[in-house]
């Protein structure tokens, strides 16, 4: 038989049974389904990840105060300095550009209005450096950092906490602690970088905010970017043995501060969000087995049902590859069917995971070939040997067969 004829027998024979038909196929549209869907929550889940690595700026380096033990208790060191700053600015061979950070939760108002933000005391490149963009007014510069003056710039979801929108919210007073600042400019959105969501911070020139605000010389946190074409790991290095000198640490000695890539976190989440994804998707594909398992049931019930059938054929000349064929493709066809639906119906949970619980599921291309590969496999897996026990049967005792 031809292929064309192959298919044409094989569609009659599940539009004649159907119902039946149709609840072997639930099996495999619930696997198809339940493993595209997973793949899609993995693939959301990196795309989340891509945008945290984004969102934390490209090949930026993270150094913060570290721990020191003393009579054998932890302590948090607060050496990060501004002649720490100035000293990697000074020395560092392999550093582009430093952003000095120090910050606080503080009460911020705007006429009756109160809420607890993040402020943070920061240099005029932050935004540069940071690659954050403004969406209304502007963004402090050098002179106010020296001049201590009272200027602010807020992340893009502040004004709406005020009732205000970007553009309105500009040359605003708002009261830092009790301190009028004026509104200099509003952030674009950036999104959530790590366990923070920087759009709900409010950003002070530094010298504003060590001496009008947090009355402090001390760091947070120093942010250094290399220079092109220099390492990460040869930035790392020259770091280290800057902040090593400046601080007086003898050989031997532990660092009291720590340098952080945070793409290495990210790695580590993706990597993660990727295992966890392909582990859902496996405990998924367990069912497509089950579906594939009640197809070879059903396949060896019509081949019963079918024997005299068989038998005629095989009288009239069949050989055993033309009837092995008929009944694989049978198989195959309801496989390829289910798994359309199921493509399909996975799909569907997909978007409205998005819709109503606001996840990122992505559904991939890679994913559909892959969930109607695996199967168009368990249609030839589990009708092979149903379609081989058809070709093998004795076409004499199959028409005595009642």
């Amino acid at each position: 038989m031809e292929l064309g004829e192959l298919l044409l027998v094989a569609l009659q024979s599940v539009r004649a049974n159907l119902f039946r038909s149709m609840l072997t196929m639930l099996g495999i549209i619930i696997g198809v389904a339940s493993v595209i869907t997973m793949l899609a929550v993995g693939a959301g889940a990196r795309g989340a990840v891509d945008k945290q690595i984004e969102a934390l700026g490209a090949g930026l380096l993270s150094i913060r105060a570290g721990q020191v033990f003393q009579m054998g208790v932890a302590k948090t060191s607060e050496k990060l300095s501004i002649d720490d700053v100035n000293a990697l600015l000074a020395d560092g061979t392999t550093i582009a550009a430093v952003v000095p950070e120090r910050s606080g939760m503080e009460q911020v108002k705007l006429v009756n209005q109160n809420r607890n933000l993040r402020v943070v005391g920061t240099t005029a490149n932050f935004a540069v450096v940071q690659d954050y963009h403004i969406e209304a007014g502007q963004m402090f510069d050098a002179a106010d950092d020296m001049a201590k003056r009272a200027v602010v710039v807020l992340g893009a979801k502040v004004p709406p906490m005020f009732g205000e929108t970007a553009s309105s919210i500009v040359g605003r007073t708002i009261y830092i602690r009790g301190l009028a600042f004026r509104v200099a400019g509003v952030f674009k959105e950036k999104g959530t970088t790590g366990f923070r969501n920087v759009d709900e911070q409010a950003w002070v020139p530094l010298n504003t905010g060590r001496y009008r605000l947090f009355g402090t010389n001390t760091l947070d946190l120093i942010s250094a970017k290399p220079v092109r074409g220099a390492g990460m790991q040869q930035a790392i290095i020259d770091i280290e043995r800057i902040l090593r000198r400046e601080h007086q640490i003898r050989p031997g000695q532990d660092n009291d501060f720590t340098i952080q890539d945070p793409r290495q976190f990210l790695d580590f989440q993706q990597t993660a969000a990727n295992i966890f994804a392909y582990l859902l998707a496996s405990i998924a594909s367990v069912s497509l087995v089950v579906g594939g398992i009640g197809i070879m049931n059903i396949m060896l019930v019509t081949v019963t049902e079918r024997t005299r059938e068989i038998g005629i054929r095989k009288a009239l000349g069949a050989t055993r590859l033309s009837i092995l064929m008929q009944f694989l493709v049978e198989a195959m066809i309801i496989c390829l069917l289910g798994g359309a639906v199921g493509i399909l119906l996975g799909m569907g949970v997909a978007r409205g995971l998005n819709a109503v619980a606001g996840w990122q599921a992505t559904v991939s291309l890679k994913a559909v070939a892959m969930a109607f590969g695996f199967s168009a496999g368990v249609g030839l897996f589990f009708g092979l040997w149903p379609a081989r026990k058809a070709a093998k049967m004795d076409p004499i005792a199959a028409l005595r067969y009642e």
